[in-house]
């Protein structure tokens, strides 16, 4: 009986170390960032968060704040430093800082959409390739990455977000083949539309070419309706919960209705794909 009840405890202490694995998780302030790291220290892991100002959410969330711009060479070469102040040890990066730019195409200025590529995908790459050094070191952790469902379906307005999106798929399929050997997991999460502030802290080109006002209109209706009837955004949250807590995951793990048929359509029946989202645009 002593040595059943010393299994269980023992059993017990070796859950609560797993269970307060450090995460950082970047883009923490807002969003779902915000929400992902929540729900991670709500399950007793030791989660450390970035923000560009921590000073004005550090006091209204329970994790750990420091300071990270992804604009910044230096705010991610001192990274490694500050953020090893705080933990022994980094078990699991999870990259979500970004933001969107919205406008046809034509009408974003080269250095928008280049400011775009700078933060989503540059500043996400910088962070990760900060860190590797000492994920290869110790030859274990997981890599998670926030990216969208425009990672793999274009729609209209959003040339550069997707494209960005796109990007970062392209870069991670790569470095999930050239990680395995250390056992580092490598993992997207591929969002489709759900409730969040993502188009409150869109940036949106000033320029107009009057040829696309029809467009442009249907556009910015239909994204603003995809938002306002969106899904829950604590299914995200719930999905990279779960890809933390698989040993090996998949590396592609879309969250959202009827996101597996637009990736279908996209491959095997592009036609199909364009006249439905042509055909929702004309009812916005």
């Amino acid at each position: 009986m002593h040595l059943q009840n010393a299994s269980k405890v023992t059993k017990s202490k070796i859950k609560q170390t797993e269970m307060r694995k450090n995460i950082l998780v970047t883009g923490a302030s807002s969003g779902f960032g915000l929400l992902i790291a929540k729900e991670l220290h709500r399950q007793g892991y030791n989660v450390i968060g970035t923000s560009r100002n921590p000073e004005k959410i550090k006091s209204e969330v329970p994790f750990k704040v420091i300071t990270l711009d992804l604009d910044s060479v230096e705010s991610i070469n001192t990274l490694p430093e500050r953020l090893f102040r705080e933990i022994g040890q980094l078990d699991i990066l999870i990259n979500n800082a970004g933001f969107l730019v919205t406008g046809i195409a034509e009408e974003i200025p080269i250095e928008l959409g280049r400011q775009q590529f700078e933060t989503n995908f540059w500043g996400t790459i910088k962070v990760t390739n900060a860190l590797l050094p000492y994920f290869r070191k110790q030859k274990f952790g997981k890599i998670i990455t926030v990216g969208s469902i425009t990672g793999l379906v274009s729609f209209p307005n959003t040339s550069y977000y997707a494209a960005s999106k796109h990007a970062l798929e392209g870069y991670f399929k790569a470095l999930r083949y050239e990680l395995a050997e250390f056992s580092i997991r490598v993992a997207m999460i591929e969002p489709g539309s759900f409730k969040t502030n993502i188009m409150d802290n869109s940036s949106k080109t000033t320029n107009r070419i009057d040829d696309y006002n029809t467009l442009r209109d249907k556009s910015e209706k239909y994204a603003q309706f995809i938002v306002e009837q969106g899904e829950d955004p604590v299914m995200v949250a719930a999905k990279v919960l779960k890809v933390v807590e698989t040993d090996k995951p998949k590396f592609r793990n879309l969250v959202g209705k009827r996101l597996p048929m637009l990736v279908t359509l996209q491959h095997f029946a592009y036609g199909t794909l364009e006249k439905a989202v042509l055909k929702q645009l004309n009812k916005a």
